[in-house]
């Protein structure tokens, strides 16, 4: 299958350079999907000015375990494989935890608390929206700031995973596969 759309070539105009260089990967070239993007300046700079990959109210291991469950419950193979190879090992997620990510229900790998974040997941996937049962549960384990950052999380890596999925971007050479 080949992309909907090609992705942008160099030379790109200056500001995408500049913020191409700091999504530095270890592929040869930027990203499949920044490189997609990069063909509308003005598109381009609002994705990647909403993105959540900096320092937050999570953890790298919570943040990534929202983002790997967002992509698997969404399909996007794209993205959950750059997540893994990149991020998973100083997450601190082994391969039966990346699986798990993958599988339906919540696995026997996963403390309460990464329960409570593989729970998240799958309610806003199903529902878009938390009981409020969850959000009690929710509101004893993460601050304010964090349960608004989680929703904002899932929200991006559903956008993610849409337009990886849409435009039916290749998985990166470097990418971990993703599971059957």
């Amino acid at each position: 299958m080949s992309p909907r759309i090609a992705p942008a070539q160099p030379p790109y105009p200056p500001a995408v350079a500049r913020t191409l260089e700091q999504l530095r990967t270890p592929g040869d070239q930027p990203l499949s999907l920044f490189r997609t993007l990069a063909r509308d300046a003005r598109l381009f700079a609002r994705f990647t000015g909403g993105g959540l990959l900096d320092p937050g109210c999570l953890s790298l291991r919570e943040r990534e375990i929202v983002i790997h469950r967002t992509c698997a419950l969404n399909g996007c193979g794209y993205e959950w494989g750059v997540h893994a190879a990149i991020f998973a090992d100083a997450a601190g997620l082994d391969a039966e935890q990346l699986a798990a990510t993958t599988a339906p229900g919540i696995a026997a790998c996963w403390g309460p608390r990464e329960a409570l974040l593989i729970a998240f997941c799958d309610a806003v996937h199903a529902r878009a929206d938390l009981d409020d049962a969850l959000w009690a549960r929710l509101a004893e384990a993460f601050s304010e700031e964090a349960r608004i950052e989680l929703m904002m999380l899932a929200g991006f890596y559903r956008t993610v995973s849409l337009l990886a999925n849409g435009l039916r971007l290749a998985p990166e050479p470097f990418a971990a596969p993703f599971p059957p």
